[in-house]
């Protein structure tokens, strides 16, 4: 079994990660450093809170450059959870700081007219729906619920990069996915038989 590391730059439910990664069998590191971060096979990079504050701290970790080498050059498995998966874009609609660009990809803001009568955040259970087809979603049923919350969401200006689709008010990204790097906005951590389903795949890549 290889394993996994969660990168800990002060902005995740690290915690609850390891413990899904436990629990279906993995072994969970945590990287709070670039140095524990080389050893690396596969990487979680989960978040949550503001974009700007985000990237601050993942700066602050001094972590980019690695994450880089380790996701872009060395190939390895990545998953990005919620804040996670919004700072693999090329930026926000939050604030101001650059992404980590790995995405042709922007994280928007919900939109909904007064009819709707929609909240934010979107918070709560919602189906997902596959989009095309990859090992993450091996035996795993289409419209599976998975746990949300957020404000923001994913778009991609290349369709063949969107791995889940799901419905808040109109269509959105739900799931990014590009060579080794895959982009959740939902909890999979959170998301009990699903979410250790879409867990158990990505420890097996």
């Amino acid at each position: 079994m290889q394993e996994t590391y969660i990168v800990d730059y002060g902005a995740g439910n690290i915690g609850s990660v390891a413990n899904m990664i436990k629990r279906v069998g993995g072994k969970a590191f945590i990287a709070s450093s670039p140095q524990e971060l080389e050893k690396a096979e596969r990487i979680i990079l989960p978040g949550v809170g503001s974009f700007d504050s985000g990237m601050g701290k993942l700066e602050a970790s001094g972590m980019i450059e690695m994450l880089n080498e380790k996701v872009l050059v060395e190939k390895v498995p990545f998953l990005g959870i919620c804040l996670g998966a919004q700072l693999c874009t090329k930026g926000s609609e939050e604030g101001t700081s650059k992404g980590l660009g790995w995405f042709d990809a922007d994280t928007l803001k919900f939109k909904f007219s007064k009819e709707q009568n929609l909240k934010l955040p979107h918070m709560g259970w919602n189906y997902v729906k596959a989009c095309k087809e990859h090992p993450i979603l091996n035996e795993l049923p289409q419209n599976s619920r998975f746990y949300f919350v957020h404000k923001y969401y994913l778009q991609a200006q290349n369709k063949q990069d969107i791995l889940f689709s799901s419905e808040y008010g109109s269509t959105f990204a739900s799931g990014l996915q590009k060579d080794n790097i895959i982009a959740l906005q939902f909890h999979p951590e959170k998301s009990h038989k699903y979410g250790m389903r879409v867990m158990e795949n990505f420890i097996n890549l």
